[in-house]
């Protein structure tokens, strides 16, 4: 018997969420199983989860195939049907003990094979935390988990169910342990960062736990916050980006489009201005502020038009890292029922994204040259700087450490130093 193999596709949470269930099993002491987590942000994340089932069952014949994460709580019955997989959880299920003590050899045979209850249902943020997920040198800290909002072409609520919140108190107490066990730097993530805190007691905002946070550890020497939906940013957090050089100057924005027409058509929340404003507010309380940005390539009804629109808000907003998504649509989503573009116009209006995208990247490393940085070492060749740009050294360095450096050039999408 061997122990379990975990396969994850999709974000950063999914990646958490595996670390979790990794606990999980080995506690319940599951052998000989393959788990899959899934992803269903696209109709191609769902192909590709499938490919990876029919590829791991080919390597693992006589293996347990259990398959979990989005895709899985959205089409449990595709999963199942699949003469590869063994048994499909949901979501909620994948984060409780009983479901892993129900996957051990003698208990294998008297279980569900699909346990999938509704994830609306679930009001609380899941017990687990992991201390330490990620490299050396940087954790993840997961705060909050589903979203309230219903954008059109979006599946991702009925995979991940309403916001919910972990409590202040319990974010606080793991990063002082991370700390404690000598992590420089910690990321907070979520489904829907920005909305942390609606659901507990006062509704407290995403900028009251990074002040907390950084007034409560202030051992803590770096502090990230991952993917954020601008137009929720509240007042706090801009003191945060003004005032608090612990709090990293780089945030990836959730803005989906740059003409004002197609986002009212994905239900946004946001306007083309309200973008642009945003990212000049950030970078005049923080000159070296840097942005990524999801952008979807070709949703339905697109113009050319509209396209350029997108295409200019990378300029507008100066957006370093771009994270493009040829639109794929999703059944179940309203946006699946619109007039689609042509998928030769889609697939080549995400590649002048990309293009746009390099060259801004290519204008950023530029900027560098001769600048000092304060770099966390990854590994004894390559770390971060603050704008989370890569940085390749000749000689080793001590991983997980902070180091000062001047940069002397660049190489491919890294700076040297």
């Amino acid at each position: 018997m061997t122990a379990p193999k975990f396969t994850t596709l999709g974000c950063r949470l999914n990646a958490y969420e595996t670390e979790a269930m990794k606990e999980l099993a080995t506690t319940a002491g599951v052998q000989n199983a393959v788990v899959v987590n899934t992803c269903a942000v696209t109709a191609e994340a769902v192909r590709k989860a499938k490919q990876e089932i029919r590829k791991l069952r080919r390597e693992n014949p006589d293996a347990t195939v259990i398959v979990t994460g989005c895709a899985a709580q959205t089409e449990p019955a595709t999963f199942a049907a699949m003469p590869e997989v063994s048994r499909v959880i949901g979501n909620t299920e994948k984060m409780q003990a009983a479901t892993w003590a129900g996957m051990t050899p003698d208990l294998i045979g008297t279980t569900e094979p699909v346990q999938v209850d509704d994830i609306m249902s679930v009001t609380e943020t899941a017990g687990h935390l992991i201390d330490g997920f990620g490299t050396r040198s940087r954790a993840y800290v997961q705060v909050q988990n589903g979203c309230d909002h219903r954008c059109t072409f979006c599946i991702i609520p009925y995979g991940r169910g309403n916001s919910r919140s972990v409590p202040a108190g319990v974010v606080v107490d793991q990063i002082k342990r991370l700390v404690d066990r000598g992590y420089n730097e910690v990321v907070l993530t979520g489904v829907d960062l920005t909305s942390w805190g609606i659901d507990l007691p006062a509704q407290p905002k995403l900028g009251d736990l990074v002040m907390r946070i950084l007034r409560l550890v202030p051992d803590l020497r770096r502090l990230r916050i991952s993917s954020i939906d601008s137009i929720e940013v509240d007042d706090n957090l801009m003191l945060a980006i003004a005032t608090e050089p612990r709090l990293m100057p780089h945030l990836h924005l959730s803005l989906q489009h740059g003409d004002d027409l197609i986002l009212k058509r994905m239900k946004r929340r946001h306007l083309r201005d309200d973008a642009i404003k945003f990212s000049e507010d950030a970078r005049k309380l923080r000159p070296d502020m840097t942005f990524g940005a999801d952008i979807i390539a070709g949703f339905p009804t697109e113009t050319e038009a509209h396209f350029e629109n997108s295409l200019k808000l990378v300029d507008d907003c100066a957006l370093t890292w771009l994270h493009v998504f040829p639109y794929s649509a999703r059944q179940g989503t309203p946006a699946a029922k619109m007039p689609a573009v042509n998928g030769k116009d889609i697939k080549t209006r995400a590649a002048r994204l990309r293009a746009a995208g390099d060259a801004q990247v290519q204008r950023h490393l530029a900027a560098q040259q001769g600048k000092t940085h304060h770099i966390l070492m990854e590994n004894t060749r390559m770390g971060r700087t603050e704008q989370f740009t890569e940085v390749s050294f000749a000689s080793d360095h001590p991983e997980s450490a902070i180091i000062s450096a001047v940069i002397t050039g660049q190489s491919g999408h890294q700076l040297t130093a």
